[in-house]
């Protein structure tokens, strides 16, 4: 199943001091790989939308890996493809555009600045929410790239979104 290709806006790398997040789990998949679109065309749109299996995607390339997210923010269903990408503590991360989430590309997880007020010079810090939103794997094969989506068993915030979006074509709601 082919789908189409958009681009979006560019990533900008911001280097943040370190935090303890998550270590990514190994995640089941249920589904087969579906083809999601040429490795030189995502490499070069550095973000790439697709619908697999129903649910629709957001494929992003950055610092030489590829990540696959839902599409939708796990807290109010902003267009994840249209967030900038900061790296935080090492860790990359996409920034919502509509509320400011920021999200691991990773692991899914919610990160927030926290400060200790019985500390006197106190420091905000990132911790983590946990797992938020759905990730996918995504394989690179003979220059095509393909996501398999991952155990949709194991409830995650953005299934919501993903839910009540399913029938939307990505296509007829974005202008680039």
């Amino acid at each position: 199943k082919k789908t189409a290709l958009h681009s979006a806006y560019l990533p900008v790398r911001f280097d943040i001091n370190e935090s303890s997040m998550v270590k990514p789990s190994k995640r089941k998949e249920v589904s087969n790989p579906v083809y999601v679109g040429r490795e030189d065309d995502i490499k070069r749109l550095q973000r790439a939308t697709a619908t697999v299996h129903e649910r629709q995607v957001v494929i992003f390339y950055h610092g030489g890996h590829f990540y696959a997210l839902d599409y939708r923010c796990y807290h109010a269903g902003g267009p994840l493809h249209l967030g900038e990408i900061e790296d935080i503590n090492g860790q990359p991360c996409i920034i919502c555009p509509w509320h400011k989430y920021k999200i691991t590309l990773n692991t899914g997880e919610g990160l927030y600045q926290a400060i200790n007020p019985k500390e006197p010079s106190a420091v905000p810090k990132w911790k983590s929410k946990g797992a938020k939103q759905r990730t996918h794997r995504v394989t690179v094969d003979n220059g095509n790239v393909y996501v398999t989506l991952s155990d949709l068993m194991e409830y995650k915030e953005s299934d919501y979104y993903a839910e009540k979006y399913k029938t939307e074509k990505i296509a007829e709601k974005q202008h680039f």
